[in-house]
């Protein structure tokens, strides 16, 4: 009997407060170009064509998501609970797809906060890492210069920026895999950062894909500005 062929769905963590930012909206509910931050990623993340369906990880309590889900009515769209961190949010909605994909369909996690994300990136990502044994991430390879500080802000040196990347997402890795081990991670109490540093210490080593500058990350209140400007350009092109 023939194995199914992959398809690939899409995770959106969303039960962050964004304490960075202040104030008392979380970041994914800013107002952004006339809509919130969480519907251009949204918008984005769901009308592309590889992507099955989508599951969005709320916090539980959330006041904001019912007012905007009623512009996402859709089959493809998929809602269940987030968690304390964004690993556990993942892993909640891992979880929840078991129940639509199989184990090794493809799953692309990405930040509520980055509604920037270029069609052309998320084809990218998965194009290169369809066949890929581990899966990958996008990102982008560091040009700055680089220092090491300590907790008075006083460089103690200056590091090679050789090899390091900053990482973004889309985060691509298959369903199985993710969440064996996210789980493992939780087990061991490493709250890990993103769903490559889980497959980091399962082990594996994920392929870095190099994306876009603009997929920026909405942390601090000059990104709004910035991401505004982005969203604009897009346009135009």
């Amino acid at each position: 009997m023939s194995r199914p062929v992959p398809r690939c769905f899409a995770v959106v963590p969303a039960a962050g407060v964004g304490r960075r930012m202040g104030g008392n909206i979380p970041k994914q509910y800013l107002p952004l170009a006339g809509r919130a931050v969480i519907e251009h990623t949204l918008m984005r993340i769901t009308a592309h064509p590889r992507i099955a369906a989508t599951v969005i990880a709320i916090s539980p309590g959330d006041d904001y998501w019912p007012e905007l889900a009623s512009r996402f009515q859709s089959a493809a769209l998929h809602v269940t609970e987030g968690g304390t961190e964004r690993c556990h949010s993942v892993l909640n909605a891992l979880e929840y797809l078991t129940t639509l994909a199989h184990e090794q369909d493809w799953v692309l996690v990405h930040d509520a906060a980055r509604p920037c994300i270029r069609a052309a990136d998320i084809e990218r990502l998965v194009h290169t890492l369809l066949d890929h044994p581990i899966g990958g991430l996008l990102g982008l390879p560091l040009t700055d210069t680089v220092k090491r500080a300590d907790a008075r802000d006083e460089v103690l040196q200056t590091v090679s920026r050789e090899g390091l990347w900053r990482a973004l997402t889309p985060q691509m890795f298959r369903l199985g895999p993710l969440r064996e081990a996210l789980r493992d991670a939780l087990a061991a109490d490493r709250l890990v950062t993103d769903e490559a540093a889980a497959m980091e210490l399962a082990g594996h080593r994920p392929r870095m894909v190099e994306g876009q500058a603009d997929n920026i990350k909405i942390t601090r209140p000059g990104d709004l500005a910035l991401a505004e400007l982005y969203l604009q350009l897009q346009a135009r092109e």
